[in-house]
């Protein structure tokens, strides 16, 4: 009855529960919503995206549109993004950046191909229940690597709610992409980079899990780039 009970109950709030990320700032600089993020599908309905073989799954955009701004970041420094409303689901929240190639504009460069790299994501605490650091919050910090190279790259904001999904399908993505132009960086390039689509499985274990009952013990984020790769260039990883 336990299990039964919890999955409804998951069920029925997420109908309520939903958010977007409209907003990325640094410091304590006033923007408006979808000024440097690109407005993204949900911009209305607050939904969510559900299949990873989509090009939703990329910035949550059916159709191409650049945002009218672009945020200027100091390599080294956070970027704010800003969730409308609170961050409502349990599931991991992670970041992932997309160098533009010099010469294009930023609002026009759609991110497609091997060209994203992971900067960041939070694992759950583990307990009674999986508590997860982005519950309940409507501001995520995240600091872009004063390593790489300077220039105008895409961050593309991802959190995962995993309340549904022991079942195919069942995670529910809510994504947005800001466009920064980072300046003082150095000179690293990522070596390994991922495609959206093409990223994630829908069987990916930190994808496809009930973490209602049995509660886990263990959490394996969604991520394609290996360790290894990531220290390379981000020892914090």
């Amino acid at each position: 009855m336990l299990p039964t009970l919890t999955l409804a109950l998951a069920a029925a709030i997420g109908v309520s529960g939903h958010y977007t990320f409209p907003k990325a700032y640094v410091g304590s600089a006033a923007t408006t919503d979808w000024q440097y993020v690109r407005k993204a599908d949900n911009f209305q309905s607050n939904g969510f995206a559900g299949n990873v073989a989509s090009e939703q799954i990329r910035c949550f955009q059916s159709t191409h549109a650049g945002a009218s701004g672009t945020l200027s970041v100091a390599a080294g420094s956070q970027v704010t993004y800003g969730a409308a409303p609170n961050v409502y689901h349990p599931g991991p929240m992670q970041f992932y950046l997309a160098r533009v190639p010099d010469g294009v504009d930023v609002s026009s460069w759609k991110g497609e191909g091997a060209v994203w790299f992971k900067i960041y994501h939070e694992q759950p605490n583990f307990g009674a229940q999986l508590t997860w650091p982005s519950n309940g919050k409507s501001t995520f910090p995240v600091t872009i690597p004063k390593c790489i190279k300077s220039g105008n790259y895409l961050l593309r904001a991802e959190h995962i709610g995993l309340h549904v999904a022991q079942s195919s399908g069942g995670a529910q993505f809510y994504i947005s992409c800001a466009q920064l132009t980072v300046t003082g960086g150095g000179n690293t390039e990522p070596s390994s980079k991922v495609s959206f689509p093409g990223a994630y499985k829908a069987t990916d274990p930190g994808i496809l899990i009930n973490i209602n009952y049995p509660v886990p013990t263990s959490y394996k984020n969604p991520d394609p780039m290996s360790l290894h790769a990531r220290r390379a260039w981000n020892p914090k990883a």
